[in-house]
């Protein structure tokens, strides 16, 4: 009778410990649900180009090319120069046509020059005759989904915008690791879920060893 009782009794709490686990389950509760609320648009939007970028085939008809001329300033970019005033050529393009985007590519050679601008879902390409000072320009814009993949992308965004991704990264980081520690204060669901979370790891895996080329 003494010993079944003795064998029932549970093992002393050590304070301690409980709170420990306490506070480790209370901040991790905290960070997952502001977090989670903090960086609610951007996973949206991650998870929404994620799927586009995947069917970019939705949306091929929503790019618009228009073809202009012009005239430039011979000074800048007269063939008895040794180069071409950029800036002054940029600027002027930009005033001129609201182009939009960074430059990427200035190339000059002995009777032409080339200029290339891109941002997302935008390119310009600007051809020029160095002798006449004329010059044709071809820009396209791709549509906002194609902005918004582009932006998912990193791709002619700059600096600012790489930054941003990275934030976002670490953000949905720790989201989805805080919600493992909150799992394992969860002691009723804890073991189920994860159960879940291998078996999601390893369908993902299956999928890319098996059926990815």
């Amino acid at each position: 009778m003494i010993a079944g009782r003795l064998e029932r009794t549970d093992a002393p709490i050590n304070p301690m410990s409980h709170v420990w686990r306490r506070r480790v389950a209370k901040s991790s509760r905290w960070l997952h649900i502001y977090l989670s609320m903090f960086s609610c648009v951007v996973v949206l939007f991650f998870a929404a180009t994620g799927l586009t970028l995947n069917h970019p085939e939705w949306f091929a008809d929503h790019e618009v090319t228009t073809m202009t001329s012009g005239q430039l300033d011979l000074r800048w970019t007269s063939t008895s120069t040794t180069d071409v005033a950029k800036l002054e050529v940029v600027e002027y393009l930009r005033r001129a046509h609201a182009l939009s985007g960074a430059v990427t590519d200035f190339i000059v050679d002995d009777t032409d020059a080339s200029v290339s601008l891109a941002g997302p879902g935008y390119v310009a390409d600007v051809r020029i005759d160095r002798d006449t000072g004329r010059y044709d320009l071809m820009e396209t814009r791709l549509g906002f989904v194609a902005i918004a993949n582009d932006l998912h992308k990193g791709r002619d965004t700059g600096p600012a915008w790489k930054v941003t991704i990275d934030i976002a990264a670490i953000l949905l980081s720790l989201i989805s690791l805080t919600g493992l520690v909150l799992l394992y204060f969860m002691h009723r669901h804890k073991l189920t879920g994860y159960l879940l979370v291998g078996l999601g790891g390893l369908v993902t895996w299956g999928v890319y060893a098996s059926l990815v080329p």
